[in-house]
């Protein structure tokens, strides 16, 4: 037993030291996945458990200037992400087709690997949405989806920094980024107050065009099964399969959020119209000879026949006033 744990230890540092990208090696948090993988799993056990916990008596936290703050922080730091995978090789260096990793010192390239540190931080950054939730008390807003999304991330990305911080599979970061100043910007917007709600009608767009994203990765990712290219087979997988996931959690999340809500509401409508639809009717029957006391005036009086006294009623519907 001893044995086998002394070869997957020795395994396992070889992966780390020896088959990653050794410019990286050195950079905060990329030793090992435990510190990523340790901050992902605390991240999941504080939206889900502790954070409701602790506001369950708790009145919820007026936060709107602070996510204006944050929210412009975020658009900005995302535009910066987008430049910079401009700049460093999706702008005209890249090949769209076929893109190896350059491991060497150029400058563009140690950019890029750069630019792929600063995204995989920026995965972290975006904890703080579902920590506002938690404190605003919106439980029901922390989905199965928005946990999957923002607890993966982070762990994704570390391995793409880890061995390739460039090349074919950055282009998702790319999307990614120029997604994220879009969706910021709508939560900047809406931060703002009522003033400026009527202007956000687009908001389903934006699951639209993530849903878009996805399959354009998918397509980008997948085209190397097919083609001779120098980038591992291993991360065509791993960076495809996550766009498939979340491509099909955005889907399920779309369908609930605004087409089941969608044919609800007309559901909604159809009774109401079935409902008008019959009292129509029941007052056309009304009018065509069935009497109720409220609605036709009705006049007493006696008539003497042999000493008798008879007491009639007089329909006077046809009386004008």
């Amino acid at each position: 037993m001893a044995q086998l744990v002394r070869t997957l230890y020795d395994g396992y540092r070889d992966l780390m030291d020896n088959k990653s990208d050794p410019r990286v090696n050195s950079w905060a948090m990329m030793s090992g996945p435990l510190p990523t993988l340790t901050i992902c799993l605390s991240y999941v056990y504080f939206v889900k458990v502790l954070g409701p916990k602790l506001m369950e008596n708790r009145k919820p936290f007026d936060l709107r200037r602070t996510m204006i703050f944050y929210n412009l922080f975020q658009v900005i730091f995302s535009t910066w992400l987008f430049k910079e995978s401009l700049m460093s090789g999706w702008g005209g260096y890249y090949s769209f087709r076929c893109q190896p990793v350059d491991y060497s010192n150029d400058p563009l390239a140690v950019r890029m690997a750069n630019a792929c540190w600063w995204y995989y931080f920026s995965k972290f950054t975006e904890f703080v949405d579902t920590i506002f939730f938690v404190l605003r008390k919106k439980n029901n807003h922390i989905s199965t989806l928005h946990v999957i999304h923002h607890g993966c991330m982070p762990m994704s990305v570390w391995f793409g920094v880890k061995f390739t911080p460039g090349g074919h599979s950055t282009f998702f970061g790319l999307l990614n980024t120029f997604v994220h100043i879009v969706m910021y910007s709508y939560y900047l917007l809406a931060a703002l107050g009522p003033k400026v709600q009527p202007f956000l009608w687009w908001k389903k767009y934006l699951t639209s065009l993530q849903m878009v994203q996805f399959v354009l990765v998918m397509i980008h990712a997948f085209q190397l099964l097919f083609i001779e290219c120098n980038y591992p087979k291993a991360f065509v997988w791993w960076i495809g399969m996550h766009a498939v996931m979340f491509y099909f959690l955005f889907r399920a999340f779309y369908y609930e959020a605004y087409k089941k809500k969608k044919l609800s509401l007309e559901k909604k409508n159809q009774a109401l119209k079935d409902e008008k639809e019959q009292q129509t009717e029941t007052k056309r029957k009304d009018a065509n000879g069935v009497i109720y006391a409220d609605q036709y005036k009705m006049a007493t009086g006696y008539i003497s026949d042999n000493g008798l006294r008879n007491r009639v009623f007089i329909d006077n519907r046809s009386f004008q006033e």
